[in-house]
């Protein structure tokens, strides 16, 4: 990991976002504020959707240079990259293509995301023994496989906690047991740096800290693990003939990732999140990961020295961007908080603050002003 570097002033200009004035926003582990660049990117978009055959090239050639986007800062090859509508239908589309037999289980964090989870319980033909066990504690999780573990389903970074897993270890059991691994990236993607090789399959959401919106998701294929692998449904666009089909013959996929898109990609989320990856590509490789890593280890250690508990690990190396504190009161202390102009996020029991580029050592400094004043412990 780079050097924690000082931020007292911000990494990205927040003019660039559509960040009122006065407000500390904290929300990147749920919304990131919208670049005002994406205004453009949407205009441009609504130029090519109506500008006929060749508008729809325009389009094409978004998808592609997206996908080489993200290929190169993920360090794998353009076929490896492909899209869905969001994590859960990534996770449901591997759920449903494994052949699945009677005794055999998953294992998952037990405060994992319910986009890995829900496709695993929902699983009816047959259903699958979901076992639980820590993610950050490596012999606990091996200690839950068997023979019988066909996948495990874990996250780079929790939301619920900012603990960062160690994605090497957990690598090393599901191999263990010939197990697949998949990950999800959603909470790291856009600061840390990601090697999606490690997964057999691997998803990240775009709204968040890479600064994209909702509509897509990145699908990552390990190709070079698994190059058998097939979904158990398709769609004209995951299809590899866009010539007129004849059924009789039987059809076949996709050689690439693209196969997760089974209709249109959503072009206009791609247009932003083309637009989003050039603005983060203007930073230097490490440097978001060191701006928001100095803001979350200070508020950390404020929190300490305040006698406020944070569920998130103190150590850098074991922590994402965000800090959470766990509290029966959240509900209350986050609306606190937002009229003080201090814009966190709150859910499921805890208030989470996400810091990004746009933030500095002034923000912390108001969030803990702000919650000395507000604290109920």
């Amino acid at each position: 990991m780079p050097a924690i570097a000082e931020a007292g002033r911000p990494l990205f200009d927040p003019a660039d976002f559509r960040i009122p004035a006065g407000i500390t926003h904290v929300c990147a582990g749920g919304e990131t504020p919208f670049l005002r660049r994406h205004d453009a990117a949407l205009a441009r978009y609504a130029a090519d959707k109506s500008n006929g055959p060749p508008g729809r090239d325009a389009q094409d050639a978004v998808v592609l240079r997206v996908r080489d986007r993200i290929a190169s800062a993920w360090g794998v090859e353009r076929g490896d990259i492909g899209f869905t509508a969001h994590v859960a239908e990534g996770v449901s589309m591997i759920v449903e293509s494994l052949d699945w037999r009677d005794g055999d289980n998953a294992v998952t964090d037990p405060d994992e995301y319910p986009s890995l989870v829900a496709p695993l319980a929902l699983q009816r033909r047959p259903r699958v023994a979901l076992r639980h066990a820590s993610a950050g504690d490596p012999a606990a999780l091996a200690a839950a496989v068997d023979a019988r573990t066909r996948l495990i389903a874990v996250s780079h970074v929790s939301y619920l906690t900012g603990a960062r897993h160690d994605l090497a270890a957990l690598r090393t059991i599901a191999d263990r047991v010939g197990a697949l691994l998949l990950v999800d990236h959603t909470q790291a993607a856009g600061y840390l740096p990601i090697d999606p090789r490690l997964a057999d399959f691997a998803f990240a959401a775009s709204y968040k800290w890479q600064l994209g919106m909702t509509g897509t998701a990145i699908a990552y294929w390990n190709r070079a693990r698994r190059p058998q692998w097939m979904p158990s449904t398709a769609g004209w666009h995951s299809i590899a003939s866009m010539a007129r089909p004849d059924y009789r013959e039987g059809l076949a996929l996709l050689p690439d990732a693209m196969r997760f898109a089974r209709g249109n990609p959503a072009h206009a989320a791609l247009y932003v999140l083309d637009s989003a990856l050039e603005y983060l590509g203007r930073f230097p490789p490490g440097a978001v990961q060191a701006h928001v890593q100095a803001l979350t280890t200070a508020l950390l250690a404020r929190l300490d020295a305040a006698g406020i508990a944070s569920t998130t690990p103190a150590d850098p190396r074991r922590h994402g961007a965000s800090v959470c504190i766990a509290t029966p009161h959240a509900a209350a202390l986050t609306e606190a908080l937002h009229h003080r102009g201090i814009w966190a996020w709150n859910g499921r029991g805890r208030i989470r603050f996400s810091l990004h580029g746009y933030n500095a050592m002034d923000d912390v400094e108001r969030i803990m002003a702000g919650l000395l004043a507000e604290w109920r412990g």
